[in-house]
């Protein structure tokens, strides 16, 4: 069976096809690019607002959330989908850039880590044991090295590559800000990758969104997380996600959107529709539907858009009529 994110896959390449000789941007009206965790989310919202009737063309592509906003940073597309918050270097990129944007959280997720149905012996791991393993210092090769206990195999590790926000969360709660990880274990950008690399192989240990994890779970075994010494082991569910039980690898997630390209009617109605189906999308694919606080808050910025882009129009409007005034000679007009 085709999973949720292998058939996005195919829908985004015949998408690009279809618009590939289409004009300047691709024949779209609305480009997304950016996280690979966030764009099931994205391109179900694309799909869903074609099933309404609405013609707006929209292409959804994932080159990590790093890639994206590098990509966003420049001007080049409208929407940057984000499994964290922008960094301040790529803040002061949009800076220097003249680029500005407005940011809504649109889901939530867990990074879950998963293991091999096979694997018997580990049902959790500590945060200080995900740590020394992932850690660049470590000397972590065999899963008897975690635990005397478990077999003295070779642990096979997957995880998100460089420019995946996936990546950067979960260093960033394991290991420290700016920590560096460890080499010599296969990372990618493409979450299937990771999930096929660990259903396939009896001692592989990875990590990657929630949502893949749900769509592969008779594939996959879950681990519970303990953030310390004591207390439980807790696994990523819907509810440990949204009460941030499941700590530190929560998250929310997140679309950039450029205030340029807000401008564009097609793409703010793009945008409107985003967040009004955000939460219909997130639970269609998996993921966890953001708060009532979130939501409101989604809504006040995004009146506050309008508001302001309808206030400028309106400005625009009355100097134009201004002009045509002057043009027409109008004597009772006083400079």
């Amino acid at each position: 069976m085709q999973t949720s994110a292998g058939r996005w896959a195919a829908i985004l390449t015949c998408t690009l096809t279809i618009v590939a000789g289409c004009g300047g941007r691709g024949g779209a009206d609305v480009q997304l690019d950016g996280s690979s965790t966030v764009f099931p989310v994205s391109a179900r919202v694309a799909e869903n607002l074609r099933y309404e009737g609405i013609y707006i063309r929209v292409t959804v592509a994932r080159s990590g959330t790093g890639g994206g906003m590098d990509r966003f940073s420049k001007g080049d597309i409208d929407i940057c989908d984000a499994s964290r918050a922008m960094k301040s270097g790529e803040a002061k990129a949009c800076q220097e850039a003249g680029v500005e944007f407005e940011h809504f959280i649109v889901a939530y997720d867990g990074i879950a880590v998963c293991v091999n149905p096979k694997n018997t012996w580990c049902n959790g791991l500590t945060v200080k044991q995900l740590n020394r393993l992932f850690c660049y210092e470590s000397e972590i090769q065999t899963w008897s090295d975690l635990n005397p206990e478990w077999p003295e195999k070779e642990i096979n590790l997957f995880g998100p590559g460089v420019d995946s926000g996936t990546y950067d969360t979960f260093n960033e709660h394991v290991l420290g800000k700016g920590a560096k990880v460890r080499i010599g274990y296969t990372k990618s950008e493409e979450d299937n990758v990771l999930v096929n690399g660990v259903s396939q192989d009896e001692y592989a240990l990875g990590y990657f969104g929630f949502g893949y994890f749900v769509e592969n779970s008779t594939n996959l075994k879950v681990l519970g997380i303990k953030q310390g010494e004591s207390g439980e082991y807790v696994v990523p569910t819907i509810e440990s996600i949204r009460d941030k039980s499941y700590s530190p690898l929560s998250r929310p997630l997140y679309i950039y959107v450029n205030l340029k390209s807000f401008k564009n009617p097609r793409v703010a109605e793009f945008v409107e529709f985003y967040l009004n189906h955000a939460d219909e999308a997130a639970v269609e694919e998996r993921y966890v539907p953001i708060t009532e606080v979130d939501a409101k808050e989604n809504q006040r910025k995004l009146m506050a858009l309008k508001a302001s882009f309808d206030s400028v129009d309106a400005a625009n409007q009355s100097a134009d009529a201004t002009g045509l005034m002057m043009a027409g000679g109008d004597q009772s007009w006083t400079p």
